[in-house]
């Protein structure tokens, strides 16, 4: 098997390159600085060149509240680029991996998403991957749609590193408490993936570390286990009015994944764990 990766600096896909190797597949990573999503003659140029036998495709437009004041950048880049990538993996027959979010969905209510559920997002970001899973629906059969959510990883930016630098430079913070979801370790995130391309079990998965809380309590979680004495306040989203809508109900139900014989993802707490000590690892090293 051999796979092409994009978006190959953020922190997913850095994973799964990371991943592909440990288990020795022959593999490309690929980022903006290759080429542009947009420009459909240099997609069709650099996958046709790799020849991949399976896409991942980890790359996106990511600032949601920028989103909201650039929505044609923002869907060019997810909706229109994700298409130029489809048209490229039809050209050589690849099999396509896209990763989607808990955002397509409207945030209401509190039960879990189910893979089958109508989406209907509540911001820009949400609409242009929405866009991007449409392309891909639309036009192919040998397709994985992973939506997941709350991604962290040790490369790159993310709500556990702000929170160990908050956490190390206040004695309290305030972090939203009405948002609930699953944090998810982008290591083993991208553990599934390379699982999942490694079959034809074609399909739409919701794909996150077990467990449900709020930003809050992962904050709290975050400062306990860091042994750093912030004290978490909780507060309401709308003392943290921004551009975009955020869904006040991201839970993802991942029971697919187990039902179609895939190894089921950690929890939250043991994922964080073995990111805290990843990135221990890092500082002694560095």
């Amino acid at each position: 098997m051999k796979v092409l990766v994009t978006g190959a600096a953020g922190q997913l896909g850095y994973d799964v390159l990371r991943w592909l190797r440990v288990r020795r597949v022959e593999c490309l990573g690929v980022d903006v600085d290759d080429f542009s999503l947009t420009d459909g003659a240099a997609v069709l140029q650099a996958v046709t060149e790799y020849n991949p036998d399976v896409i991942v495709h980890c790359a996106a437009w990511t600032n949601v509240d920028g989103a909201e004041s650039q929505p044609e950048v923002c869907c060019a880049v997810n909706g229109v680029g994700t298409l130029n990538l489809v048209r490229a993996a039809l050209s050589i027959d690849a099999a396509l991996l896209y990763i989607s979010t808990d955002y397509v969905f409207p945030g209401t209510g509190e039960a879990p998403w189910k893979v089958e559920d109508t989406p209907c997002p509540c911001n820009v970001y949400g609409l242009s991957k929405l866009q991007g899973e449409d392309a891909v629906r639309a036009l192919m059969t040998r397709f994985f749609i992973l939506r997941s959510s709350w991604i962290f990883g040790v490369h790159g930016r993310n709500f556990v590193r702000t929170m160990l630098r908050l956490g190390a430079e206040k004695s309290e913070v305030r972090v939203v408490d009405d948002q609930i979801g699953s944090p998810t370790y982008s290591w083993d995130l991208a553990r599934v993936i390379c699982d999942v391309i490694a079959t034809e079990k074609y399909g739409i998965y919701h794909v996150r570390n077990e467990g449900f809380l709020s930003w809050a309590d992962f904050a709290d979680m975050i400062m306990r286990k860091a042994g750093l004495p912030c004290r978490v306040i909780p507060v309401p989203s709308s003392e943290y009015p921004a551009a975009a809508r955020r869904p006040l109900n991201s839970r993802l139900d991942g029971s697919l994944l187990a039902a179609r014989g895939f190894a089921p993802m950690p929890s939250v707490e043991d994922a964080l764990d073995r990111y805290l000590e990843e990135e221990r690892l890092k500082t002694s090293e560095g």
